[in-house]
């Protein structure tokens, strides 16, 4: 797997540090887990806003 070096300060590491021991992993998996939940986080927010006038449309269509 290829990898790549992120820069964070010292807090940011323990913290990371700190939610990786309890779920017996890496740090690096820790940072994986907090980036799929914060996508998970966009879609929920993106499922939520207000149908656009075009996506409506859809919903009223004549479907045959």
């Amino acid at each position: 797997m290829h990898s790549t070096s992120v820069r964070i300060d010292a807090e940011t590491h323990g913290e990371l540090k700190h939610l990786a021991a309890p779920l017996n992993t890496t740090v690096g998996n820790t940072v994986s887990l907090a980036v799929r939940a914060l996508r998970q986080d966009k879609i929920g927010e993106d499922m939520r806003a207000p149908l656009r006038d075009d996506e409506a449309g859809w919903l009223d269509a004549d479907v045959r």
